[in-house]
């Protein structure tokens, strides 16, 4: 029997809107957060649908983990309902691994059930790992365990946000952790990295104004749309490549919807 060396390569996909991603053999349909406000007490449903758009069998595995990210590039999938934040433990689910038909849909039924605890307030999160297993795997039901060789596996893996909002509860508050110019290559940008220090998730919007030593106005300039958990950190990225030399004075936006909306005044020097 020869020697068993496996040398696994992950890819990892999770975000806002539905990935199709052919390599992958299965498919996740729709999109890779699932969000819902309801109350303490309540319960609701929901699935992920699978499409397997291969003309092979492909079997899945599903599981859970905790979910926090960092300004600084940090991401962290903990063991799930470890965190004060974490819905995992009030979401049951089935099947747990499955097997898809070659070119054919499978859902995943899963019941949010939120405990009748009146000092839950705000937004409450965790992840759904969806990951396909390779035929060659040990895990699959297809494996020859005598079949045994050295080689490269890729694992396809999609994170699926599962979002709980308790009502419209929680405070929306923000920390500007820090902020610089820098340069990269040929281009200036304002980064700033900001901290969601409240109690709910923020959909947060970041625009810089710019006004020149004597207070006439410069322009806006767009810093993109980042999602901010409770206890999370993101970091925006300002160009301002096409901005002259010259002394400014910057407010910068936080537009967070629902007339939530922070501001910092900076003084910048372009050079």
């Amino acid at each position: 029997m020869r020697r068993h060396v496996k040398i696994m390569g992950l890819i990892f996909l999770m975000g806002l809107v539905s990935i199709f991603f052919v390599q992958a053999g299965v498919i996740v349909v729709g999109g890779l957060t699932h969000e819902k406000e309801t109350s303490v007490g309540e319960s609701y449903d929901g699935k992920i649908v699978l499409n397997n758009i291969e003309s092979t069998l492909q079997e899945v595995k599903i599981y859970q983990t905790d979910y926090l990210f960092y300004a600084d590039g940090r991401i962290i999938y903990g063991d799930p309902g470890k965190l004060s934040r974490s819905n995992a433990h009030w979401i049951s689910f089935s099947p747990k691994r499955l097997s898809v038909p070659p070119h054919d849909t499978v859902a995943v039924h899963y019941t949010v059930k939120i405990p009748n605890n009146n000092k839950l307030v705000g937004t409450y999160w965790s992840i759904f790992m969806v990951e396909v297993i390779p035929a060659d795997s040990p895990e699959s039901s297809t494996h020859d365990p005598e079949d045994i060789e050295l080689g490269v596996q890729q694992i396809f893996r999609y994170g699926i946000q599962i979002v709980t909002h308790i009502g419209n509860t929680g405070s929306r508050l923000i920390k500007f952790v820090n902020t610089k110019l820098l340069k990269e290559n040929a281009q200036q940008f304002l980064q700033l990295d900001i901290e969601n220090i409240g109690e709910r998730w923020l959909r947060a919007t970041l625009w810089a104004e710019l006004y020149d030593s004597q207070g006439n106005y410069v322009g806006k300039y767009e810093g993109g749309k980042l999602r901010i958990y409770p206890g999370t950190s993101v970091r925006f990225k300002v160009d301002l490549s096409s901005v002259p030399n010259n002394n400014y004075k910057a407010l910068v936006i936080v537009d967070c919807g629902n007339d939530t909306i922070f501001g910092v005044n900076l003084n910048l020097i372009i050079k």
